[in-house]
């Protein structure tokens, strides 16, 4: 990741993922395999890993202001609005000639 950012010209030390779940944040912070998390697959520690090296930092985010919701769920016609402007884009119908 901090290589593509690099190819793009953006050089980050940590890069920050927002997240709106605080349990699956703790678990990124916390070494210690409770009998619960015994079930998660080796390919999902990943994560865990480059934010224990400190390559990437896990911030949480509220729910209503989940960026990533517009690409993953249905949303009311506000949220919607909300979020778009939010992602700077534009509503293709409301474009001056």
């Amino acid at each position: 990741m901090k290589q593509q950012l690099s190819d793009y010209g953006l050089i980050l030390d940590h890069i920050p993922v927002w997240y709106d779940s605080t349990s699956a944040i703790n678990l990124s912070k916390n070494c210690i395999l409770h009998s619960r998390t015994k079930h998660i697959e080796i390919r999902h520690h990943f994560l865990r890993d480059h934010v224990q090296k400190g390559d990437c930092v896990l911030e949480f985010v509220d729910t209503k202001n989940q960026l990533a919701d517009i690409f993953t769920k249905l949303l009311p016609k506000e949220n919607l609005f909300d979020i778009r402007r939010e992602l700077g884009l534009i509503d293709i119908n409301n474009l001056d000639s």
